[in-house]
């Protein structure tokens, strides 16, 4: 992937993820798409729930270990009580989520889906 098309694709991730806090108010740049939950997140108390999703949203410990191709894609958190969660973004070529974007730098021919898991459930 070109320079520019990976810059592309990590700026849509970052907005997309920071809807996390908005609730998708802020238009300026729409990123459609998906946030889901595992089982095991779901399990958690609300409040700790809140706490990871605002954690992903704001996000921004990147690295060559974390993210290889610069995408801001994914990432782990460790909160005290809580243990390691990981968040992973992965992006199709439409809201039947069958097959990858081949324009994932893209937003009209993207649509992302945001999972987060605890790491025991990796």
């Amino acid at each position: 992937m070109a320079a520019d098309q990976t810059q592309r694709v990590r700026k849509l991730n970052d907005s997309f993820r920071s809807r996390i806090l908005d609730n998708g108010l802020d238009q300026s740049e729409y990123v459609p798409g998906v946030f889901l939950m595992t089982n095991g997140f779901a399990g958690l108390e609300p409040r700790d729930q809140k706490l990871i999703w605002r954690e992903v949203a704001r996000f921004t410990s990147f690295n060559e270990d974390n993210d290889p191709r610069g995408e801001h894609d994914f990432g782990k958190i460790t909160l005290p009580g809580i243990g390691d969660i990981f968040w992973k973004i992965v992006v199709y070529a439409n809201t039947t989520c069958t097959w990858g974007s081949e324009h994932p730098d893209d937003p009209e021919r993207s649509y992302r889906v945001l999972t987060v898991m605890l790491a025991e459930e990796y």
